[in-house]
């Protein structure tokens, strides 16, 4: 069964998936941004949760439950670290990181949001790019992830996704 890659503007915390994904730095606070929004929404013990599996690598990921979230899990990807740097290599490892564990727990539906183009400051346009390449290199793998939606929260984010996603 193939793997559909969608791009949608929305909120990320509203997904009923299987997974979103945190943008995450690799000791797993969650503050503002898209991490924000999935504690406010989902509960501290997400975070909790997180904080108990760090530190981890820049580019690894780890699975927690998603509290009240629709969503059953969150998938922390760390796309930088402490200094709140990150770079295209980085971006790229977390990204796989979070499909990979995705296909690992056997989940069938994930949601990601841009990393590192908040706080990280990374180009949306070159983070679409290389994320949706990402996504279409897993898609083409037998893969137990049927629906890979990228959730852009405003129209920029939205707008660079499309476009990478056309291309």
């Amino acid at each position: 069964m193939p793997t559909t890659i969608e791009v949608v503007q929305g909120d990320i915390t509203e997904q009923d998936v299987d997974a979103v994904v945190n943008a995450a730095n690799n000791h797993l606070w969650m503050g503002s941004g898209v991490a924000g929004a999935i504690v406010r929404r989902g509960g501290r013990r997400i975070e909790a949760e997180a904080i108990r599996q760090a530190p981890i690598d820049v580019g690894q990921a780890v699975i927690t439950g998603a509290g009240a979230l629709k969503a059953r899990h969150v998938i922390h990807a760390a796309a930088m670290g402490q200094d709140l740097q990150t770079d295209a290599e980085k971006i790229r490892k977390a990204t796989d990181a979070a499909l990979t564990l995705a296909e690992d727990r056997r989940l069938h539906t994930i949601a990601l949001p841009a990393l590192g183009t908040g706080v990280g400051g990374f180009p949306l346009q070159e983070c679409a790019s290389l994320m949706l390449k990402v996504a279409r290199d897993h898609a083409r793998k037998d893969s137990s992830v049927r629906l890979i939606r990228f959730v852009l929260f405003d129209a920029a984010a939205y707008q660079a996704f499309a476009r990478a996603s056309a291309a």
